[in-house]
C-alpha cells in the first residue's frame, strides 16, 4: 500500500534493550510487535510525524493491541485538516457533509500554505466529534486498566500546558473530563451575574477499554489557522429531521492556546509523563518511513484500510430514521420546508448501517430499499421531482459531479 513517504519518529526517554532471538544488531527494529510488545519495555512514548489520521489511528490501534499488558505508553501526534467521529456516531447528525466535500478546498493548510481538503474519519473509541489540523496536537496514553481514571492523564496535559508559562491563563480539567481554559473576561465591567473569567474548551478525550488495556486519547488545541470553520463544519443541516440512535455530541466554546511551537508543548507532555512514570534507559528510537512501517506490520495495515473505507465510515452508523414531518417516534417539530418543496412531500425512511431499509410517506421517492445511503451521487436520479432531488442533496451533502 503506497503512501507519500512521511516520517514516524519513535522517541523514547529512554527504551530498554532488547535481546529478541533472531535479531541482528544491524536490522534491528525498534518499531515493531516484538519490540512493542516485549516486556522489558514498561514506559513507551512515541511521537509520529506522519500528518496522515487513518495512519495515525492505526498505529495507535497498534499500540494498544500489541503493547504489554503491563506497560505505560505514550503517543504524540498531529493530523492534517480532518473531522473525526466517534465509533459510535452518525456522520449525517454530526458532520455538514456538504461542506466537508467541497471541492476546491476550504481549510487552511498552514504547513504547505495552501487550501486542502477535509477528510471524515471514524474513529475505534467513543466519544464526540472533533476536528483536527496541524495546529493541534493529539495525545494517547496507553495503561493498563488498573492505572486508567478519566482525569489522571487531562491532569498530566494540564501540568505540562502550565509548564509553559502562557501568560493569562489557567488550565484545568472540568466536570466533563475536558480541558478547558479560563481567560480573564473581555468585559469592563463584571457584575454580580457575569464570571470575571471566560471559559473555553481545548481539549476534548476519549477512551476505549479492553480486558487487558485502556486507551485515553484527546486532542489539544493549540494554534489551529481554522477555528472559524469548525462551527459550520459540525454544523449538519439535516440533523433536525434525524432521529439518531448513538452518541451525539456536546457543543462548546473552543479557543487556541496560543501555542506556536508544538515541539515545545510534546516535549512538556513526554516531561510530565516520565515524571509520572520514571525513567528507563536513554535510548532514542530512529526515525522510520511510514511505508515502512505500513509494509512491515500487516496489523497496520489492515487497520489503516478499514478506516479508510466507506464501509466503516458510514455502514457502521447505528440506525436512524429521517423524516421531514413529526412523526408517532419523533415527535420534534421540522424546521420549515422550503416553499419550491410540493406539498405532498411527506416522507420516512429507516437506515441501518447506512442501507435505506424502509421508506414511506410520499410517492415522490423511487425504489430506494437496499441503497446505501452514501452511495447516491444524485438524488435527482433517484427522486421524480428536480427541486426535491436538489433539496436531499444539500442535506446528504451530496455534491453531483
Amino acid at each position: 500500500m503506497a503512501l507519500p513517504r512521511r516520517l514516524l519518529t519513535t522517541l523514547s526517554r529512554p527504551c530498554m534493550k532488547f535481546n529478541i532471538s533472531n535479531a541482528h544488531p544491524t536490522t534491528r527494529r525498534f518499531f515493531s510487535a516484538e519490540v512493542v510488545s516485549h516486556p522489558s519495555n514498561r514506559v513507551q512514548v512515541y511521537i509520529s510525524r506522519s500528518s496522515d489520521p487513518y495512519l495515525n489511528l492505526s498505529i495507535e490501534h497498534f499500540l494498544l493491541q500489541k503493547s504489554s499488558p503491563d506497560s505505560i505508553v505514550l503517543f504524540l501526534y498531529t493530523n492534517r485538516p480532518c473531522v473525526v467521529i466517534g465509533r459510535n456516531q452518525n456522520p449525517w447528525v454530526e458532520v455538514n457533509l456538504g461542506l466537508l466535500s467541497q471541492p476546491n478546498g476550504i481549510i487552511s493548510d498552514s504547513a504547505h500554505g495552501k487550501d486542502d481538503e477535509v477528510l471524515l474519519v471514524r474513529r475505534r473509541s467513543g466519544g464526540g466529534t472533533v476536528f483536527h489540523d496541524l495546529g493541534n496536537v493529539n495525545y494517547s496514553v496507553i495503561c493498563p486498566p488498573a492505572s486508567f481514571d478519566r482525569n489522571k492523564h487531562a491532569s498530566m496535559i494540564v501540568r505540562a500546558l502550565s509548564s509553559l508559562a502562557i501568560p493569562d491563563t489557567s488550565f484545568r480539567v472540568n466536570e466533563r473530563h475536558d480541558i478547558v481554559l479560563d481567560v480573564p473576561s473581555s468585559s469592563p465591567i463584571v457584575t454580580a451575574q457575569q464570571s470575571p473569567t471566560q471559559t473555553f474548551k481545548i481539549s476534548g478525550s476519549a477512551y476505549k477499554l479492553t480486558r487487558e488495556r485502556s486507551l485515553h486519547h484527546g486532542t489539544c488545541l493549540l494554534s489551529s489557522p481554522n477555528l472559524l470553520l469548525v462551527g459550520p463544519l459540525l454544523h449538519s443541516p439535516a440533523a433536525p429531521y434525524i432521529k439518531a440512535r448513538g452518541v451525539e455530541s456536546v457543543r462548546s466554546a473552543i479557543r487556541n492556546i496560543g501555542v506556536t511551537d508544538l515541539e515545545s508543548f510534546e516535549e512538556a507532555v513526554v516531561a510530565e509523563f516520565g515524571a509520572m512514570y520514571g525513567a528507563v534507559d536513554s535510548e532514542v528510537i530512529d526515525a522510520f518511513e511510514a511505508e515502512k512501517i505500513l509494509n512491515d506490520e500487516s496489523i497496520i495495515a489492515k487497520g489503516y484500510a478499514e478506516l479508510k473505507s466507506p464501509e466503516w465510515i458510514y455502514a457502521q452508523t447505528p440506525q436512524f430514521t429521517f423524516s421531514t414531518h413529526p412523526t408517532s417516534e419523533d415527535s420534534r417539530p421540522r424546521p420549515p420546508l422550503p416553499v419550491t418543496l410540493p406539498l405532498s412531500l411527506h416522507a420516512t425512511m429507516t437506515v441501518r448501517h447506512g442501507q435505506i431499509t424502509d421508506v414511506s410517506g410520499t410517492d415522490l421517492l423511487t425504489p430506494l430499499t437496499s441503497t446505501y445511503l452514501h452511495q447516491i451521487t444524485d438524488w435527482r436520479a433517484r427522486i421524480n421531482d428536480e427541486v426535491t432531488g436538489n433539496w436531499l442533496n444539500g442535506l446528504f451533502g451530496v455534491v453531483p459531479h
